[in-house]
């Protein structure tokens, strides 16, 4: 009487090869490794092995991390059920890190997923199969460092002698037996971006220039990317190119330059001038930052994940302080946020309110070190402003969402009056604290004003006194948070008792 027929186990083949040299042959390593383990699946045909037909292939990728296409594709299908065995030519093809080799496992192990190399034949569900993987992936990781350590110290020694080692190559220049050559038409576009630069004076001015004449960076073709390059240029792009040495005939290696095999296409002089201005245009931009002292410097970023830098301009005696998204100031508009322009007084006072509402925080701590020790990010976006508070701060959620609209006149123009008119600290708290004092008596958290006064740690006559402050004239209010108040209005100016009729409110206090 015949057995029963072996069960079928679904085998999915991976390759891996480093690097694209040999790619282009007709029958390279991948086809080789894939022709391997094709013939062992094939010896195992009684025991019901199977091939399954879609390749899992990783063309010009390092084992040295998971970030791999094929495998990527190849643990969802292990994920949805659709293989049994994973099948390799040699482990360090799957990978050549032993972390990653044991996250590895414990997925293959989670859904009883075999594991084969077929050149080192092994079982990975037993202990003794493990340890045996585990001792050549060791071998493997110290392999990969070495020739890492290797391939260093020989880039290191080439650059010293001035040669090109590889990498991007360079708007100006193309590679040829491994040395770079001019070319003649990119050499011309380079020289007009340093001469522009020096003309024009501003990397702002720069990238609108070079987009009417549609110059695009250099156009790349490799493996991963087909179709790479001949985008618009941005700042950053830009910057890099105006400051890098290649151009002068020097080869870099880390923070030192040594003279270049290849041959320079711009001149020295106009190098240097190019030079001097960026170093003198970045101390305008340090200067400008600081003069607008703005609170959120380098933690305002719009809904699509663009920094937002504070700018501020000014006209007839008035300055009119901003953030703008740096999308906004590459000249790329579509790639900015809902929200890329924002007035800075509104958003920062925004934010501190809502922190100082929310959190208990001592009244003595100013704004200043209240953004800086309760901020690390604030994303803004047409309704709302995530903060996200940094570890070191100790609060329960790490995370605050505050709604918010920008006004419906231009959000932009908050009237600041060239060195005077900044908000009185000393007033906005007291205001802010007055309307949360208030709130909170409201929802009834507090029931007396006594009660209140004993968690606050202050004298009820205090309390009461400074609740006054929530009962302003909208117009009044709206002054105080925005700078706008008469100079001579001060937390002393404003009378113990006021009228209760705003008109009556704003004639006693000067509006």
């Amino acid at each position: 009487m015949a057995g029963n027929p072996p069960t079928i186990l679904r085998c999915a083949i991976y390759t891996r090869k480093s690097t694209e040299h040999g790619l282009e042959l007709e029958f390279n390593s991948l086809d080789a490794q894939r022709e391997a383990c094709e013939a062992y699946i094939k010896s195992q045909a009684s025991l019901g092995w199977k091939v399954l037909p879609q390749p899992y292939d990783d063309p010009a990728f390092s084992g040295g991390n998971l970030d791999r296409p094929a495998l990527k594709r190849l643990l969802n299908d292990v994920e949805a059920g659709k293989i049994d065995v994973v099948v390799v030519y040699k482990i360090d093809r799957l990978t050549r890190s032993l972390a990653d080799f044991a996250k590895l496992v414990e997925v293959f192990d989670a859904r009883s997923i075999s594991f084969v190399a077929v050149t080192q034949q092994f079982n990975t569900t037993t202990s003794m199969g493990r340890l045996t993987l585990n001792v050549l992936l060791s071998f493997a990781q110290f392999e990969r460092e070495l020739s890492s350590e290797r391939v260093r110290d020989k880039i290191a020694a080439s650059r010293a002698k001035g040669k090109w080692t590889g990498g991007s190559v360079p708007l100006g220049y193309d590679v040829k037996d491994k040395k770079l050559i001019p070319n003649p038409k990119e050499r011309e576009t380079v020289n007009l971006i340093f001469k522009r630069y020096l003309e024009l004076g501003s990397f702002q001015r720069l990238v609108d220039d070079l987009d009417r004449q549609k110059i695009v960076s250099k156009k790349r073709s490799t493996i991963k990317q087909p179709d790479g390059g001949g985008v618009a240029f941005t700042y950053g792009p830009l910057a890099y190119l105006l400051k890098n040495r290649i151009y002068i005939g020097e080869i870099g290696h880390k923070d030192k330059w040594y003279p270049g095999e290849h041959e320079p296409i711009i001149d020295r002089t106009l190098f240097e001038q190019v030079q001097r201005q960026l170093a003198a245009n970045a101390i305008d931009r340090k200067a400008k930052r600081s003069e607008s002292g703005a609170l959120l410097t380098g933690k305002l970023f719009d809904d699509r994940g663009n920094l937002m830098s504070p700018s501020f301009s000014s006209k007839k005696g008035v300055r009119y302080r901003f953030y703008v998204s740096s999308a906004l100031l590459r000249g790329r508009k579509p790639e900015a946020g809902s929200i890329s322009r924002v007035s800075a007084t509104e958003i920062e006072l925004t934010i501190i309110n809502a922190l100082r509402e929310r959190l208990t925080i001592d009244n003595a701590i100013t704004d200043a070190e209240l953004i800086a020790t309760y901020v690390a990010r604030a994303e803004l976006s047409s309704r709302a402003v995530k903060i996200t508070t940094p570890a070191s701060a100790q609060i329960r959620a790490n995370e605050l969402s505050i709604l918010w609209q920008p006004r419906e006149r231009n959000p932009a123009r908050v009237v600041e009056p060239t060195g005077q008119r900044q908000p009185d600290p000393k007033l906005v708290q007291a205001v802010v604290r007055a309307h949360a004092w208030l709130r909170d008596l409201q929802n009834n958290k507090f029931e007396t004003v006594e009660t209140l006064a004993a968690s606050a740690k202050l004298h009820p006559k205090v309390v009461r006194q400074e609740l006054r402050y929530a009962f302003l004239a909208p117009v009044i209010t709206e002054a105080i948070l925005t700078g706008g108040q008469p100079q001579t209005l001060t937390l002393a100016r404003i009378r113990k008792t006021l009228p209760l009729a705003w008109s009556d409110q704003r004639r006693a206090l000067g509006f």
